[in-house]
C-alpha cells in the first residue's frame, strides 16, 4: 500500500503535535516550486508550506494590492530579481534576517542587511544557430560588421532579466550605451521574452540571439540546433533570491526556508533542476562549463532600481518602440 506524501508528512509529526503553516509566493515554474516545497517538508516535517506561484510581475501586483488592503499574506518570497527586492527593502517590506549559511556565499550575492538572498545564478548569454556565419565569443561580436537584421534579443520593456541584462551592459565601461546603439543601427530585434527569442533563433529566423542560460542549454540537450556562449567580457544575471516579508506571520519557519534554500542541501537542489547554484563550492549543471569559466559582470541593484525607468526610456528612443 503506497501513501501519498502529505501523509507520510502526517506521520513524521509527533502525535497530537499541530503543524505550524508557511505562506510562500514564487515566481519560480511550478515543477521547480513543488519540488523546492517538498524538499522542505520533508526536511521540516512540523511545518506544512501553502504556495502561490506567478510570474513576479503578476506577483508583485497580488502582493501590492494586498499590502495596501493591510493584509499581506506571505510569510516569504522566493521571486525573480534582486532588483524587486531591493525596492521592497528601501520601503520597509523586507525584514532583515542574517542566516548563517551566508558564509558560504560571495559578498556581492546578498543584501549586507540580510534583507534576500541569491538562491541560483541566471545569466544572459549568446545564443547562435549552428548554421550562422560565424561562431560570436563577445558580446562585441554581435555589433560588428555583417550584422544587419541578424539579431534578436528580448525586450527591456516586456523582460525583467532583459531591463537588468540592460543595465549591466550599459554599466560596463567596454560597452555602454554605444553596444545597444549599434545594435538599434543595425536593425536588432527587440521584443517580448527570453522564449520568443530562442524560437526565432533555433528556427533560424534569427542566426543570434541573447537568452538566459539555461533555455539554450535544455533544448540543445534535446538536439536543438544552436550553441550557447558566455561571453567572454562576462555575464549580467539574475538571482531568484529569497526573502522574509516584514509582515511575516511565522517568522521562524521562515527563517528555516531561507537556510534550507541557502544550505548545501536546497543549493544541491538547484543544480538538479538544471541552474547554476550560488552557493560556493557546489558542482555545475550538466551541459554547464565549469563556474570559474563564467565571468559575472558587475551589477548595483540599488543602482539598476534607481535608473530602471531612465534606462527603458532611452531604450525605447534609440530602438524607436513604446
Amino acid at each position: 500500500m503506497k501513501l501519498r506524501f502529505a501523509a507520510l508528512l502526517a506521520l513524521a509529526v509527533p502525535f497530537g503535535a499541530q503543524a505550524e503553516t508557511l505562506t510562500l509566493y514564487t515566481s519560480q515554474p511550478n515543477a521547480d516550486a513543488q519540488q523546492t516545497v517538498d524538499a522542505f517538508m520533508a526536511a521540516n516535517p512540523d511545518i506544512e508550506v501553502e504556495w502561490v506561484r506567478d510570474g513576479t510581475t503578476k506577483l508583485m501586483a497580488r502582493l501590492t494590492a494586498e499590502i495596501e488592503a493591510g493584509a499581506p499574506q506571505p510569510d516569504v518570497l522566493l521571486i525573480a530579481d534582486s532588483v524587486t527586492m531591493e525596492g521592497m527593502a528601501q520601503k520597509g517590506q523586507l525584514m532583515a534576517y542574517k542566516s548563517p549559511e551566508a558564509t558560504a556565499y560571495d559578498d556581492a550575492l546578498y543584501s549586507a542587511e540580510g534583507y534576500y538572498y541569491s538562491t541560483k545564478l541566471i545569466a544572459t548569454g549568446i545564443v547562435y544557430n549552428t548554421g550562422a556565419a560565424k561562431a560570436p565569443v563577445a558580446w562585441a561580436d554581435l555589433a560588428g560588421d555583417g550584422m544587419d537584421g541578424m539579431i534578436a534579443m528580448p525586450s527591456p520593456l516586456y523582460s525583467g532579466a532583459a531591463l537588468i541584462h540592460l543595465a549591466t551592459l550599459t554599466g560596463n565601461p567596454d560597452l555602454g550605451w554605444d553596444f545597444y546603439e549599434k545594435l538599434a543601427a543595425e536593425k536588432a530585434r527587440a521584443e517580448g521574452g527570453n522564449g520568443g527569442t530562442f524560437k526565432a533563433v533555433a528556427s533560424g529566423e534569427k542566426p543570434y540571439g541573447m537568452v538566459v542560460d539555461f533555455l539554450a542549454i535544455r533544448n540543445m540537450a534535446k538536439g536543438s540546433p544552436v550553441k550557447f556562449v558566455f561571453p567572454t567580457e562576462g555575464v549580467s544575471y539574475v538571482t531568484e533570491p529569497v526573502a522574509i516579508m516584514s509582515t511575516a506571520k511565522n517568522v521562524p519557519a521562515a527563517e528555516k526556508f531561507v537556510d534550507f534554500v541557502l544550505s548545501e542541501e536546497g543549493q544541491k537542489l538547484v543544480v538538479d533542476m538544471g541552474y547554476i547554484p550560488a552557493r560556493d563550492g557546489l558542482d555545475m549543471p550538466e551541459g554547464f562549463p565549469a563556474r570559474d569559466q563564467i565571468k559575472l559582470m558587475d551589477f548595483d541593484p540599488a543602482a539598476a532600481l534607481a535608473n530602471a525607468e531612465a534606462n527603458k526610456t532611452r531604450f525605447a528612443e534609440i530602438f524607436g518602440v513604446k
